[in-house]
């Protein structure tokens, strides 16, 4: 039987970016293509400034050096798609955005929050007090290969994989959230201490140039499949090497129970 995601995801959602380097800045604008005619509030998220090697390799323009990478990205794309796009100079940090949310006055509105970080820090900002049903997809690459992520319920939540009478069999409601699928993008690697962006690792030939664009789209598909109820992957991952694939894992009881660590419960049909 093929599954997918019931979602709760529509025009009510606030759409939350954070990091606008080398995928979020493609994604920024994405997202207002793919939104277009919709209301939902988007909000980027970044801490850093534009630099000389940015404009080569991420959604930047020269008359924006120095800039906040998120306030360069809002004020272009609201212009440009004439709608609002909030932005923060500030790390991903939840009293504040959920104080963002009540000032938007979308009080009992749930969140989309997209990952394009690139550190385990940044991360467990996300993961810590995690707001059940909320949505978040995470993008993570390397040189040539990445993965999307996606869920809305954390570790520290007792659930299963439903698909109960109230709902048709092959709906589903909970998705384990990213760090929950895979626990070491919390795990820092040695030298992140200093992270550098995606920019300096194409230069230093550590990141293909067009990677970052690649994860955009695919984490944009994720999401259109979100919204419009046609998600059946929980995971999606990509290589550009030598060996070029796609491989989506699929939503499942087996897949999804096997990182909960409970047994598959089935139906009497099943």
């Amino acid at each position: 039987m093929d599954y997918h995601v019931k979602s709760l995801c529509d025009e009510e959602n606030i759409i939350v970016v954070v990091g606008c380097g080398g995928t979020g800045s493609f994604l920024a604008e994405g997202l207002c293509r793919l939104l277009e005619g919709c209301a939902n509030p988007i909000v980027l998220i970044d801490p850093d400034h534009i630099e000389q090697h940015n404009l080569i390799r991420q959604n930047f323009y020269s008359k924006e050096l120095g800039m906040f990478k998120c306030q360069a990205l809002a004020e272009r794309l609201s212009r440009q798609y004439g709608r609002k796009i909030c932005y923060s100079p500030w790390p991903f940090e939840w009293d504040f955005s959920r104080s963002l949310v009540q000032s938007l006055h979308r009080n009992n509105r749930k969140l989309v929050v997209f990952g394009c970080v690139d550190n385990a820090s940044a991360r467990q900002a996300i993961a810590h007090k995690w707001n059940n049903g909320d949505w978040w997809i995470d993008a993570g690459n390397g040189k040539k290969s990445g993965q999307i992520l996606v869920g809305n319920i954390s570790k520290d939540n007792s659930y299963i994989f439903e698909y109960r009478e109230r709902l048709k069999e092959d709906e589903v409601q909970f998705l384990p959230i990213p760090s929950y699928q895979q626990p070491d993008l919390l795990i820092p690697v040695p030298g992140e201490d200093k992270p550098r962006d995606c920019a300096q690792a194409v230069i230093e030939d550590e990141q293909s140039p067009l990677i970052n664009q690649m994860m955009a789209t695919l984490a944009l598909d994720i999401f259109d499949r979100l919204r419009t109820n046609t998600l059946s992957w929980m995971g999606l991952y990509v290589n550009l090497g030598d060996d070029v694939s796609l491989k989506p894992v699929p939503i499942t009881p087996e897949n999804v129970n096997r990182i909960v660590g409970q047994e598959v419960i089935r139906g009497e049909n099943d």
